[in-house]
């Protein structure tokens, strides 16, 4: 009985061994494609490019100096789309992408120009890449699947961008339009001495300053100054200079932070027009606010009630709409879910305060 148990436990240990390296890859695994690709991949340099999707990157220079091996290994999750692009600036705008999925247990790989962040600007069929007649191919072993494909250049762009598709949501004829990505990643590689490391967005900076700007001048301060006008009346006149200044601080910020929209538009040619559209609405309500504190009526006249009317709306509607902004810059700015749940956190400590502050001003009433 106990030499049956160690005969079984043994197995069981092989078993679970030889399951777990099926559905793993390293650089010292051996790699041989061969049969199931075009060409040789067995002397392939190889790089871990991706630790948190498992992703390996293969790569070699022919024997003929304008060609390029690439081999792509990345986890065999045959729902979802894997995808490298080649990218001047390390941006996605702009850059040519290859892309492969394994749909009905056939391979699909094409070649995709990322004009812009929408999907209508993702363009299959498209993009400087040349490949290699007959190269570009994508298979399925060992729990993992393998984008293969050559290249024709003298040297491949340095700056490469891997993304992974939305589980479950596969480009499909005859438009093959793309899915967005539920996760990328952009790095620099030098071909020669087989060094990578993650590279930061372009102009990132600029995009920090932009949604933080906007972030606190419009989607923050706005708020407490809101709350500072309603449920702090009894301090008379002093609730009134705070509201102003909160107010006139979060504004200019706000003014800041649109310039800085604008300029980061021109200088990585983004497609955020909807985002651009509601920032500009948003400007023109706050200028409006401003210029209606020019012509605020005296307390006993007959138009302050319409002005209140007028003021109220304006507010009202401006918060609305900078807070559904912030939350889709977010998501344009690939912020992650970190920056969502933080301004969520905010925005939810506001409006507890803005309960408590209704129900006591409601009793107090």
């Amino acid at each position: 009985m106990k030499t049956s148990f160690i005969i079984f436990m043994t197995i069981s240990s092989l078993a679970l061994s030889a399951l777990v390296t099926s559905q793993t890859d390293s650089c010292s695994s051996n790699l041989n494609l061969n049969g199931l690709v075009s060409f040789d991949t067995t002397s392939l340099h190889c790089l871990a490019v991706w630790d948190a999707q498992v992703f390996i990157l293969r790569y070699a220079q022919t024997t003929n100096a304008s060609v390029w091996s690439f081999v792509l290994s990345a986890p065999g999750d045959v729902n979802s789309y894997v995808a490298i692009g080649f990218s001047s600036d390390g941006g996605m705008v702009g850059s040519s992408a290859v892309v492969g999925w394994i749909s009905d247990g056939a391979g699909v790989i094409k070649q995709y120009y990322l004009g812009g962040t929408s999907s209508n600007r993702v363009e299959p069929d498209q993009g400087n890449l040349i490949f290699v007649q007959n190269s570009p191919s994508i298979v399925s072993q060992s729990n993992r699947q393998y984008l293969a494909f050559q290249l024709e250049t003298s040297q491949p762009a340095t700056r490469l961008l891997y993304s992974v598709g939305p589980s479950g949501f596969l480009p499909v004829a005859p438009e093959y339009r793309l899915v967005e990505h539920r996760n990328k990643v952009s790095t620099s590689i030098n071909y020669f001495t087989g060094q990578s490391a993650s590279q930061k967005k372009p102009h990132e900076r600029l995009r920090k300053s932009h949604g933080l700007l906007n972030t606190l001048g419009w989607g923050i301060l706005m708020v407490i100054g809101s709350i500072v006008a309603r449920y702090c009346r009894q301090w008379d006149p002093l609730w009134f200079y705070v509201h102003m200044g909160i107010q006139s601080f979060g504004f200019l910020l706000g003014v800041i932070g649109v310039l800085c929209g604008f300029l980061l538009e021109n200088r990585i040619d983004a497609d955020v027009s909807t985002h651009k559209g509601l920032g500009i609405f948003i400007l023109v309500l706050g200028c409006l606010q401003a210029m209606a504190l020019l012509a605020r009526p005296n307390t006993t006249s007959k138009i302050r009630k319409y002005w209140n009317w007028y003021h109220y709306g304006v507010g009202r509607t401006l918060l609305v709409f900078a807070i559904a902004n912030v939350f889709y810059g977010i998501h344009l700015g690939d912020g992650g879910t970190g920056w969502t749940a933080g301004y969520a956190v905010v925005l939810c400590i506001l409006f507890v305060t803005s309960a408590v502050l209704e129900y006591r001003m409601w009793v107090r009433n």
